[in-house]
């Protein structure tokens, strides 16, 4: 029968359509509609076999193009779809036309069947023509479209590899951020150590010089109270004689009260050490108090001193003080400035030792320690050596923390440093240092009156 062609053809028209159109995708429930239209192509043929349904066949063809309407429109903002809607029009509205017109009007088609003839051709025509261009223009949109895929997978990928690296950095950079803090860490614990040796050290030379400087006085109070126990015993042994001898009473009497007078001076001596050794040691108020720096200056040039013939018996210096005695009292924190001082003095003593054991016969160690007051009101405390120096192109760096020119185990670095924050910072002075390498070396202080 001519129907069996016209229900395979229906049938593969659909199957390419859903292909195509990609119904599977984009229309589900509508593509199991179309994906059962065998069975009712079987269920039409069947139905075109009983005599009173014969009029129907030539309506399959119409099903067909009506089925292809409705997916096109269903699928209206897709481009393919737009393009077969395109080419099916013409077509299903002329076939539709014809059947109708045939059934209704048999003998109107038949006398008008010149025109209903090449409108179906030309239908046909532009159904071939336009549906092969939209089969063309889908070929390459679905090219395009595998391209954008291929594209946006490879962009997937790429994305995917830069956040792997992302991560990768990242855990990269915080393992290294927690190994630089953990290094910092470690960095300032030693130095708080360093910082806390470096008051220790000083400390300890403080205190060795204030031990040989109290046992002088000490040893006099000794010496003097073993002599003034002789002398009374000779007193009270001339005192029970029947005949006592009154001058000689008299020149014991005497001896003892000046025996008595030394003792005095001597403990009056060992308690002002004493006084001052507690207040340098006295964690600093931060509070400046009116302070004579001659005294101060002249206390911790002794200090220093004996600090280190304590540590040392064959060390030995010249020391020279030159103190303006017109200097009021200044303004500043007796313990911080004791312990610049006492550094800077050190220091200076340091460098004589070390030119002393290079230097040829006759070189005589010095240091000097000097006051005056400037016009500027302002006040000016100078240390000054004879001793090695120091090299041109160290002497920008000694103020800096950490950096010191005695070899290692020797100085921690941070004398200077600390000497140079109490005096600019905490006391709103200068600090200067003139040297030249092998002659000696000066540090002026200045502080505002």
């Amino acid at each position: 029968m001519d129907l069996v062609p016209i229900i395979l053809t229906g049938n593969g028209v659909i199957l390419a359509a859903r292909k195509i159109l990609e119904t599977s995708a984009r229309l589900p429930e509508w593509d199991r509609v179309l994906s059962k239209v065998w069975v009712g192509s079987i269920l039409f043929f069947l139905l075109v076999q009983i005599p009173w349904f014969h009029f129907i066949q030539e309506w399959f063809g119409e099903i067909i193009y009506l089925l292809l309407l409705v997916t096109v429109y269903l699928l209206r903002d897709y481009n393919p779809a737009r393009m077969f809607s395109i080419a099916l029009l013409p077509f299903a509205g002329i076939s539709v036309l014809v059947a109708i017109v045939r059934f209704v009007a048999p003998s109107f088609y038949e006398t008008y069947d010149g025109y209903f003839g090449p409108a179906e051709v030309f239908s046909v025509l532009w159904l071939i023509g336009f549906g092969t261009y939209a089969l063309v223009q889908n070929s390459k949109e679905r090219k395009q479209r595998r391209k954008e895929e291929e594209l946006i997978r490879a962009a997937e990928i790429r994305k995917a590899e830069l956040e792997h690296l992302v991560v990768a950095r990242t855990t990269e950079l915080t393992a290294q951020k927690e190994e630089l803090e953990k290094a910092l860490a470690e960095l300032k614990s030693a130095q708080t150590q360093l910082v806390h040796s470096e008051k220790m050290a000083s400390l300890g030379e403080l205190t060795a010089g204030i031990a040989h400087e109290i046992q002088n006085p000490l040893n006099f109070v000794n010496n003097f109270s073993e002599l003034s126990l002789e002398l009374a015993q000779e007193l009270k042994e001339e005192i029970e004689k029947p005949e006592m001898d009154t001058a000689l009473v008299l020149d014991l009497a005497r001896d003892l009260a000046q025996n008595q007078e030394k003792i005095n001076h001597h403990g009056k001596r060992a308690a002002n050490i004493v006084t001052a050794m507690l207040q340098h040691s006295r964690t600093s108020t931060g509070k400046k108090e009116p302070t004579d720096l001659n005294v101060l200056a002249d206390e911790y040039l002794r200090l220093a001193y004996h600090g280190l013939r304590a540590k040392d018996k064959n060390f030995n210096a010249g020391m020279v003080t030159d103190l303006d005695p017109v200097i009021d009292k200044v303004p500043v924190i007796p313990q911080d400035f004791g312990r610049v001082l006492l550094n800077l003095i050190n220091n200076a003593f340091y460098a004589v030792t070390q030119k002393k054991t290079q230097a040829p016969e006759g070189y005589e160690p010095t240091v000097t320690v000097s006051t005056r007051l400037l016009k500027s009101e302002m006040v000016e405390i100078r240390i000054q050596d004879n001793g090695t120096g120091i090299p041109k192109n160290l002497k920008a760096k000694i103020f800096q923390p950490f950096f010191t020119t005695k070899p290692t185990g020797q100085g921690t670095g941070l004398g200077l440093s600390l000497a140079f924050d109490i005096v600019t910072k905490g006391h709103g002075g200068t600090m200067e240092v003139e040297s030249t390498e092998g002659q000696g070396t000066t540090f002026t202080i200045r502080l505002p009156l």
